[in-house]
């Protein structure tokens, strides 16, 4: 059996890695091609060394533009590539314009298209990002869902034949640089266990508007008179903040610049909770066992709103929130939201299934 991923930006890169380990134990051959749409190609990222991520077999070069030039232009250069390999599958991740433009040419090709992070839906549904989830879904032929929640979304939709419930790649990530996380921030900058709050915040609906951001900003001044709030600033961030004229209100938090995956993962592994716009941070909270509160009017997990783990809030009910957080106390970890761990294994499994 002949694979092809299609990658395009580094979350998709990064989860190929992850089943580039399991094609390789059950023989599978892959080809990688790379879209081009955000290439960093970091040989020093530790993502990089830990799985030892290989360069792609194809670059596409598509660069950047509109949202219609990018998908257009990755659709004639994936398209060359399907023509000339003939592949038995091809893979895409996620929910980027790479994702979409993957999924149409293979369709439209008539080879099988497999979806990893299948079914997750999320308001508004004129986001670029859920009108990919929702036509890729709707053109796959094998659909990996990484929560239960994802699989009654696609039911929901009428989609039922080949579906599967394989977890998260990026939880079984998370298990894999578990034993690598670092803690010394956290001595460097004086915190106690369970005694300071991870904070970040970047998303342009909180960012872009001075009146969303400054209410933010004032929200966690006050949340850091009577606690730490530790806040890994974005590039976004601090060039808002600076140009809105907010950094009075940062004063009271803890801004240090953006950190990598190991350390951010030991700073939240030892708060008390996390605040965040982040899709992927809601998700690692999680799997520290801390609860989050997500800063969003809606999010693509869910199921971690739904079991009363993390808590949805808004630009001036964020000390709300937390204090409600907070005053609930200690509830029920709710496991294996996102499986066990195995979810590459359950995904060569159903590619060597010949039902799809």
């Amino acid at each position: 059996m002949t694979v092809l991923s299609l990658v395009g930006a580094r979350p998709q890169i990064i989860k190929e890695a992850v089943l580039n380990k399991e094609f390789q134990k059950a023989g599978i051959k892959e080809i990688l091609v790379h879209s081009g749409q955000h290439y960093d190609y970091n040989m020093s990222d530790v993502f990089f060394k830990v799985l030892d991520i290989r360069q792609p077999d194809y670059n596409l070069n598509v660069g950047s533009g509109t949202h219609a030039e990018m998908t257009a232009r990755i659709m004639i250069e994936f398209e060359k590539v399907l023509v000339k390999e003939k592949p038995d599958i091809v893979l895409v991740y996620g929910d980027t314009n790479t994702t979409l433009a993957g999924s149409l040419v293979g369709a439209k090709l008539k080879i099988p298209v497999a979806h990893v992070e299948a079914g997750l839906r999320q308001k508004p549904k004129d986001m670029p990002e859920e009108i990919n989830r929702i036509v890729t879904d709707h053109v796959s032929s094998l659909l990996f869902c990484p929560s239960q929640l994802a699989v009654e979304n696609l039911k929901k939709e009428g989609i039922i034949q080949g579906v599967h419930f394989v977890g998260d790649v990026m939880y079984e990530l998370f298990l894999k640089m578990k034993p690598y996380f670092t803690y010394e921030l956290i001595e460097q900058l004086g915190l106690k266990e369970n005694s300071y709050i991870v904070c970040t915040i970047h998303r342009d609906f909180n960012t872009d508007v001075k009146e969303s951001l400054e209410t933010i900003f004032k929200e966690l001044s006050e949340i850091a008179r009577e606690m730490k709030v530790v806040f890994p600033i974005h590039p976004r961030t601090r060039k808002k903040i600076t140009e809105f004229g907010l950094y009075d209100y940062a004063r009271n938090l803890t801004l240090i610049d953006p950190v990598d995956y190991l350390a951010m993962m030991g700073l939240v592994e030892k708060s008390l909770c996390v605040i965040t716009d982040s899709g992927g941070l809601q998700k690692e909270a999680y799997w520290c066992e801390k609860r989050a509160i997500v800063v969003m009017p809606d999010t693509g997990w869910r199921e971690l709103i739904e079991c009363g783990w993390n808590r949805l809030t808004e630009p001036g009910k964020i000390r709300e929130t937390l204090n409600e957080l907070l005053k609930s106390g200690n509830i029920d970890y709710p496991r294996n939201v996102y499986g066990e761990g195995d979810s590459s294994q359950r995904i060569v499994k159903e590619l060597n299934n010949p039902c799809y």
